[in-house]
């Protein structure tokens, strides 16, 4: 075989493995032998000599009778790594950038730190009237729309919320009916809550863990009114499902 060939050869193999992997889901974590043959365009020969080679580098294990096939521990590992690596700040800041020329408002992204939420970037707003509270700001996560879109989405958030709203000045019935809309359409939304006079429209973005933080648009009143909230509420929840794509979520804009 000619070395362009077998070069050629080594490349579709490469692919045939990748398309392997990328068969399995949250949904399809065990496949067997004749459902992977219905999501890739391969003879059963070639499908079981790939699976043996990814079975010996630890991407694929076999178990059970009938046999079924899972991901294995090496891919894993490479998820580990590429999570401790990952900035997030720099992976979000094109899209962040994308949404701050698009509104000309202060926009931020927070994550969350157990009861707390942690501002990781920041871009002001360049008009002279606007709000912004700096990376590294902390603030409760039952407070404002950033924290509550993380709030919203959280797994079993409703039974805790006695505990993320102790020594607060919120009443629960209320909370729960935000959590509820913010649910509903996708982003949360508050007013003249931590800073008199400003509006703040915030989304959740997600990794594969599930919710990792929010993108928040801050402003003031006078120039975010009713009917212009609806708008950024858009815009923000289309920011996140970017932000979610390039995090590996499939289906951006939905918890995975």
């Amino acid at each position: 075989m000619e070395p362009k060939e077998k070069n050629s050869e080594n490349v579709r193999a490469v692919n045939r493995a990748l398309d392997i992997l990328l068969a399995f889901t949250k949904d399809d974590a065990e496949l067997t032998a004749g459902e992977l043959l219905q999501r890739v365009d391969l003879s059963r020969p070639t499908l079981y000599r790939i699976l043996y080679t990814l079975e010996t580098k630890g991407f694929i294990v076999s178990v059970g009778d009938p046999q079924r096939f899972r991901l294995g521990p090496s891919v894993a590992r490479l998820s580990h790594v590429w999570t401790e690596t990952l900035d997030l700040s720099a992976l979000a800041e094109s899209i962040m950038r994308g949404l701050w020329s698009e509104t000309r408002e202060t926009v931020a992204m927070f994550v969350a730190q157990g009861e707390m939420r942690l501002c990781l970037a920041e871009m002001p707003s360049p008009q002279p009237l606007n709000f912004k509270r700096g990376v590294g700001y902390t603030e409760r996560i039952a407070r404002g729309a950033s924290g509550r879109a993380i709030l919203a989405f959280m797994p079993g958030a409703d039974e805790r919320l006695e505990q993320y709203t102790k020594d607060l000045k919120i009443d629960l019935k209320k909370l729960r009916a935000e959590l509820d809309r913010t649910r509903e359409r996708g982003y949360a939304v508050s007013r003249d809550e931590l800073i008199e006079g400003a509006v703040a429209v915030a989304a959740p973005f997600y990794n594969g863990r599930g919710v990792a933080g929010s993108i928040g648009i801050f402003g003031p009143a006078a120039r975010i009114g009713e009917g212009h909230v609806d708008a950024l509420g858009r815009q923000v929840v289309a920011a996140c499902a970017r932000l979610s794509q390039a995090l590996g979520v499939k289906g951006a804009g939905e918890a995975p």
